[in-house]
């Protein structure tokens, strides 16, 4: 990890609420909580993280604490904003909120873990192997 990775480090991301991100609800088509926990913080997290790590490190998500407040309907553009609130040794915790411009739509907490991508990917044939 670089130095750069500390608290206060912040990011925003536009996303579409497109088909995939959407169920069917009270017959209208709104935005799905855990395909938006999923996708939309994942994706902002973790490209967030990338500029601040080492060659050969990566992250992956350990926990999702998600509050969906309010609706986003199908073709909202919605703002994913995320805080860094803690870095501890590899395990780094993040706020994050989603807004359509009108109202809240979710917020909650994301947690991570800085990952040496060489050993886990050899952990993951280890245990493909062992399926075989």
């Amino acid at each position: 990890m670089k130095p750069t990775l500390k608290p206060g480090l912040a990011a925003t991301k536009k996303i579409t609420v497109d088909e995939p991100r959407v169920i069917n609800f009270m017959g209208e088509t709104a935005a799905s909580t855990p395909r938006r926990a999923s996708s939309a913080m994942s994706s902002t997290h973790a490209g967030t993280l990338l500029g601040h790590l080492d060659p050969g490190e990566d992250s992956v998500g350990t926990k999702v604490n998600w509050e969906h407040v309010g609706p986003a309907l199908l073709g909202a553009e919605v703002t994913v904003s995320i805080k860094l609130t803690n870095v501890d040794g590899r395990r780094v915790s993040f706020e994050a909120t989603v807004n359509d411009g009108a109202d809240a739509v979710a917020r909650g907490t994301h947690e991570r873990f800085i990952v040496d991508v060489h050993k886990v990917r050899e952990r993951l044939l280890r245990k493909k192997a062992q399926r075989s």
